[in-house]
């Protein structure tokens, strides 16, 4: 889900419900402690410089249990952020959410929730070290 998507989505939502992809909920009374913009800058196994860049929310839950986040006030925390921080709509979103350790998550709207998503890894230069459908050739590493 892109950031401009999310910012729909909050205003066809009747209450903020996050859900991890094992179907459980976040806790009602979490906190989005951040938004901001992760960059990263790096070589692929093939040798090719990649840039990718994504809006990052923390999702944290503590032990104030009275405490909502209301639609209203996200789509307000959100704007502030695109505001200042200058974020393009067109950015996909990882959601941090504390598991056994930081987990990392894409997000979708589903059934009127916010479904966390899993991620998955890949080699993102397969027709150079043979996972791909072509020739293996000279791997960068």
């Amino acid at each position: 889900m892109t950031l401009a998507q999310f910012q729909h989505a909050l205003t066809t939502l009747d209450e903020l419900t996050f859900v991890l992809p094992n179907g459980i909920k976040v806790p009602a009374h979490f906190h989005i402690t951040e938004v901001g913009q992760v960059d990263r800058l790096f070589l692929d196994c093939g040798g090719k410089l990649r840039r990718e860049s994504v809006v990052n929310f923390q999702l944290y839950t503590a032990d104030d249990f009275d405490h909502r986040l209301a639609i209203t006030k996200l789509s307000g925390i959100v704007s502030q952020s695109v505001e200042q921080l200058g974020l393009n709509p067109n950015l996909e979103i990882r959601v941090e959410h504390q598991g056994a350790t930081i987990e990392v998550y894409g997000l979708a709207l589903e059934s009127g929730q916010l479904q966390l998503t899993s991620l998955q890894t890949d080699c993102l230069a397969k027709d150079k070290c043979g996972l791909g459908w072509g020739v293996r050739s000279k791997i960068y590493w």
